[in-house]
């Protein structure tokens, strides 16, 4: 079993799901994002908008002027520093490209706004293409499915191949965890992730206390961390590449005891 990378959250946002206005100026985001690298985080993947189910979009400019100040501080106490930017704007994608960053985390998977691809060829930066169905604001408003794997499979071939026609190298697909999924969805997709697999990518996975934990659990969102460490060892095991997460030390631990578990040779 290949050693995951994880992704810490980095929300720039008054809104967003978990912690919404936690990290909203600048200087409480860089230091978090700082503290998330010393913890063992590979990748911090900051968003100036939120995607919780029921959000509303927020400007390009609003979105810009929420991370790339952010991105600019990272970079210039932590030289080297693997940043993602949480967008679906290529304005934005451009914007903190420029600035450094190396990821574009595009959670529509190209539908909205497919100019990004097009920045992520400029800049050589690699492309996660998530799976949603619907946007933020409408996604949990009774979304079906047929077959949820096949039909998240399909889509994910489909945007896969419209960004390798345009030249994007590196690319990243996520099944999109929460997004326009029902709760059985999401329990179908942690179970059967490594068919996701046979697309040819990495596979990035976000559980980190998404609401059908605490729909299956009856646990306030405050209260999902041991049952996300569950999720995304079970991710890991079939096949997760990135993990991304709120909660950097519990993540890094799972590998940590994963690595132990699946090497050849164990030190404990």
């Amino acid at each position: 079993m290949k050693s995951p990378l994880v992704m810490g959250v980095l929300n720039i946002t008054p809104d967003s799901f978990s912690d919404g206005g936690k990290y909203f100026s600048k200087e409480k985001a860089v230091e978090y994002a700082l503290k998330m690298f010393e913890l063992g985080a590979d990748i911090v993947d900051i968003g100036g908008e939120s995607t919780r189910p029921g959000s509303d979009p927020v400007t390009p400019e609003e979105e810009k002027n929420r991370v790339i100040p952010v991105i600019k501080e990272i970079l210039l106490t932590k030289p080297g520093s693997l940043l993602s930017i949480d967008t679906t704007k290529s304005a934005v994608a451009y914007d903190a490209c420029k600035a450094g960053a190396k990821i574009i985390n595009d959670i529509s998977g190209l539908t909205f706004d497919s100019e990004i691809m097009h920045v992520a060829k400029e800049f050589n930066a690699t492309l996660v293409i998530m799976h949603i169905k619907g946007t933020p604001g409408n996604m949990q408003l009774n979304p079906f499915y047929e077959n949820v794997i096949s039909e998240i499979y399909e889509f994910l071939l489909r945007q896969t191949q419209k960004a390798k026609e345009a030249g994007v190298e590196e690319i990243i697909i996520d099944p999109g965890i929460g997004f326009g999924k029902r709760v059985e969805d999401n329990f179908e997709i942690l179970k059967n992730l490594s068919e996701f697999k046979k697309l040819g990518y990495p596979v990035l996975i976000g559980l980190s206390r998404k609401s059908f934990l605490g729909k299956s659990l009856d646990l306030d969102i405050h209260e999902r961390d041991t049952a996300t460490s569950v999720a995304e060892t079970l991710a890991i095991i079939n096949g997760a590449s990135i993990i991304r997460t709120h909660n950097v030390g519990n993540a890094v631990n799972t590998r940590k005891l994963l690595n132990y578990i699946y090497s050849e040779k164990s030190d404990v």
